[in-house]
């Protein structure tokens, strides 16, 4: 199991946000760029990328502060919020991002996410984002009665790299990660499944890992790390042992 630090931009800064409420957001840095070379100074194998503009809009809103990412890094990047066309998957593959991460149109659009699963093998990531089991799409910002597993089992055999699945009520909260919701979505596919939200110590990645041999490869963590709660290089380097 890896550990993946988020960086979230918004307006050109580094921001943390709570349960993805655009309103409710506390700002680490304003240079995205150096805040994902510390991150990779660390340790960190990948780098998770969230343009939050981009998930409102609809549209790349980010585009400079990600770039200078990719001009500052050596390690991989990926990116997610406002993917909404093909046209614009190629420009960020293009552009360096070794990954996308495609949400909204997973569920308004799941050809395209398939289609571009089998142009770019291994280099699209499904974002699913739930709350109380039902996904919400548009930054969150509207929901679904699409639940997390019925979404994930449509792409099945699509060549997806990884399920990205995130509990929304739970993210920058530091409560700890949804470990039922998460077995429960990883026990019902064979898409490899990266956690997200709520993760504040140690003690959530312990009790992450008994799922790992379900095909948890990964979790992702923002909060923690910019507070201090979760040191990354300490747990990057535990988890290695």
């Amino acid at each position: 199991m890896i550990i993946i630090p988020a960086i979230d931009i918004k307006n050109g800064r580094c921001v943390r946000l709570l349960q993805g409420r655009m309103d409710a957001e506390t700002v680490f840095s304003d240079d995205p760029s150096a805040m994902a070379a510390r991150w990779e100074s660390e340790g960190a194998e990948i780098i998770h990328v969230v343009d939050l503009d981009g998930a409102v809009e609809k549209r790349p809103g980010n585009l400079s502060a990600i770039s200078a990412i990719i001009a500052r890094i050596a390690v991989p990047i990926q990116v997610g919020g406002g993917i909404r066309d093909m046209e614009t998957i190629e420009m960020y593959l293009d552009a360096g991002v070794h990954r996308v991460v495609i949400g909204t149109e997973a569920v308004r659009n799941p050809d395209l996410v398939k289609t571009a699963c089998r142009k770019f093998p291994e280099r699209v990531v499904v974002g699913i984002d739930a709350r109380k089991g039902f996904v919400a799409i548009e930054g969150w910002t509207k929901a679904t009665r699409v639940t997390a597993v019925e979404l994930a089992k449509r792409f099945e055999d699509s060549g997806a790299a990884a399920i990205n699945f995130t509990d929304i009520e739970r993210d920058g909260m530091r409560t700890g990660p949804n470990i039922m919701e998460t077995e429960k979505l990883a026990s019902a596919i064979t898409i490899p499944v990266v956690a997200s939200g709520g993760v504040s110590s140690w003690t959530d990645i312990e009790n992450l890992l008994p799922l790992e041999p379900l095909g948890v490869i990964g979790v992702i963590t923002g909060r923690a790390i910019y507070d201090g709660s979760l040191d990354l290089r300490a747990t990057i380097n535990r988890l290695k042992k």
